[in-house]
């Protein structure tokens, strides 16, 4: 990965797009959870994603596994996939970007209290 890449995002684009066209040889109830670890890993992105990355190469690679081996996604996954993005995600409590922009906007109110009652 060269800078431009880095600055652009071209690689993170690439790189999504083939997550996308493994995804399509999936079996459609593989295909639905693919959708919906998407959906709930997205609040735990940074502000380019690129955390996530190795996180959707390792699901995917997961669902690809149980796909092959002829596994139902409920069997692997269990019924509470927000739950299992939470634990891929670094565990319940991992920190989403509304969790940190809620603590900025708390510190900087904060501030401002601060310097208006002293």
């Amino acid at each position: 990965m060269n800078f431009w890449e880095t600055m652009t995002g071209s690689d993170l684009t690439r790189e999504y797009k083939a997550f996308e066209a493994r995804a399509e040889e999936l079996p459609a109830d593989h295909r639905e959870a693919w959708g919906q670890i998407k959906f709930h890993l997205s609040p735990y992105a940074d502000f380019t994603g690129r955390n996530l990355m190795p996180i959707l190469d390792g699901a995917l690679g997961l669902l690809e596994e149980t796909a092959a081996e002829g596994q139902r996604v409920h069997e692997v996954l269990g019924d509470d996939i927000k739950g299992f993005c939470a634990a891929l995600a670094g565990g319940e409590g991992a920190r989403s970007h509304l969790d940190r922009w809620r603590d900025q906007l708390n510190s900087n109110v904060a501030k401002k209290l601060g310097r208006l009652g002293g």
